[in-house]
């Protein structure tokens, strides 16, 4: 796949990260376990935390699935 199903923007100042997937805002995440959530809404029901780390399918901005603060 050429382009990523979901984009997590940079962390905000309450630590919050917004969450596009498919081109729609599903809303903030404050961990990886929220991001897990919205991907399993968004028809993935079987990601876990491991997934959302590795996934290609996941573009992650201002920093990786560790980066929660700015």
């Amino acid at each position: 796949m050429s382009q990523s199903r979901a984009v997590v923007y940079p962390p905000d100042e309450e630590g919050g990260r917004r969450v596009r997937i498919d081109g729609t805002l599903l809303g903030r995440a404050f961990s990886v376990q929220d991001i897990v959530r919205f991907m399993q809404e968004a028809g993935l029901q079987d990601y876990d935390e491991m997934d959302v780390v590795r996934s290609p399918l996941i573009e992650w901005q201002g920093g990786g699935p560790d980066a929660w603060t700015m």
